[in-house]
């Protein structure tokens, strides 16, 4: 189905060790992987690939009822979820959006995620709650002065996306949706000083 789009090509595995070594020898702009695998599954499997490299985009391609794994996948850094009985037209259209960046999630899914999000609430983390690392406190830091992503990307010497997912990361870590909210509450646990803000 994939290869029915003239501009993608694909490479087959059966396995997660097999997908863990042809990884390291070429490149790939996606990939899609199965829940369902022999050895190591899918979600470890996506835990591995992302953590090699936090910009990897992989896709969940799954015939089986992913919500079980929705919060563990979505915590290791996928891309988006696609059921395998999708039409040719929806598969090329998922991987055309996570290539942009875009995430695809089924409304069902989504829906699940909206609920999660409203019963977490704004509850108040302390700072003992919250496990920073040096480089995330820089970041926090470098942010409270202003300095835009791209900027960021330079000083750190990293892609853009990479500080992307960072800042990610650290919204999560303070349960904040933004630059402004994370610097306030960085603020209030004492993880940056008020003359850096």
């Amino acid at each position: 189905m994939i290869e029915q789009d003239s501009e993608m090509t694909v490479s087959v595995v059966l396995s997660a060790i097999e997908a863990l070594d042809i990884v390291q020898m070429q490149p790939f702009d996606l990939i899609l992987c199965d829940l369902n695998m022999p050895g190591i599954s899918g979600l470890e499997l996506t835990k591995r690939l992302i953590q090699q490299d936090p910009e990897r985009k992989v896709i969940i391609y799954s015939g089986y009822e992913i919500g079980s794994h929705f919060n563990l996948l979505i915590e290791s850094g996928v891309s988006g979820f696609i059921s395998k009985t999708v039409s040719r037209e929806q598969l090329h259209n998922a991987i055309r959006c996570a290539m942009r960046g875009d995430a695809v999630i089924p409304i069902s899914l989504l829906k699940q995620l909206r609920r999660h999000e409203v019963t977490i609430g704004r509850s108040e983390v302390s700072v003992e709650d919250v496990s920073i690392t040096e480089k995330e406190q820089t970041i926090l830091h470098e942010v409270s002065t202003g300095i835009s992503n791209k900027e960021l990307a330079v000083m750190l010497h990293v892609s853009q996306r990479n500080v992307e997912y960072q800042l990610s990361r650290i919204f999560d870590k303070l349960n904040v949706r933004s630059r402004s909210e994370a610097i306030r509450e960085a603020q209030r646990l004492g993880l940056i000083r008020l003359e850096q803000y």
